[in-house]
């Protein structure tokens, strides 16, 4: 009988682990499956949409995204290792990644468009020492990001810009809650250091 055992005081199940479908629809998909293409995109295509928008916002980015992403997939299905993570967990990264690079090369675009912008005013206008003054505080905030440590930038820019809570932050990264929170606090206190702030 499948059950809860304790030995020696630690619990023990002896029930099997849960399949990883998404692992093994990636399996034949990196055989060049395509109605395990078609059954894995069913299956993850709605959270996978859900994970984008909370990132982009936008509808119609998201959707191109989304599309995106399942051409990586159909890609690169064949680096996937299931002895590494669940099949699930691999694909909302690839998403999340996705997504992260879409809000960048946004961001880059309206610099560059902002840059074009202010040479070509001529005349003040109201306010524009108050917007200056923002975007000088926010590239201060960038630099500072940038010097973080891959790990935790990453886990800040989920946290405050993407949103998630350290437990999907977890989710998303592979990495253990308490992992999580340590870089949140560790980058936190870096980037006060890098911004001067007491």
């Amino acid at each position: 009988m499948l059950g809860e055992m304790v030995i020696d005081g630690i619990e023990v199940s002896d029930e099997p682990a849960p399949r990883d479908h998404a692992a093994e629809l990636l399996a034949l998909v990196a055989s060049r499956d395509q109605d395990a293409f078609a059954r894995l995109y069913d299956m993850l295509s709605d959270r996978v949409f859900g994970l984008i928008l909370r990132v982009l916002v936008n509808r119609a980015q998201s959707e191109e995204v989304l599309q995106e992403v399942f051409l990586e997939i159909w890609q690169s299905a064949a680096s996937f290792a299931p002895n590494k993570g669940q099949g699930r967990t691999w694909i909302m990264t690839i998403a999340h990644r996705r997504a992260v690079d879409r809000v960048r090369s946004a961001q880059a675009g309206a610099d560059r468009d902002e840059r074009a912008g202010l040479r070509d005013i001529h005349t003040a206008q109201a306010g524009v020492e108050e917007q200056v003054e923002l975007r000088i505080e926010s590239r201060r905030v960038a630099g500072a990001l940038a010097a973080l440590p891959e790990a935790q930038r990453e886990a800040l820019t989920l946290a405050y810009f993407g949103g998630y809570s350290q437990s999907e932050i977890a989710a998303l990264t592979g990495a253990a809650l308490g992992t999580i929170k340590t870089r949140m606090r560790d980058g936190l206190s870096r980037l006060r250091r890098e911004m001067g702030v007491a």
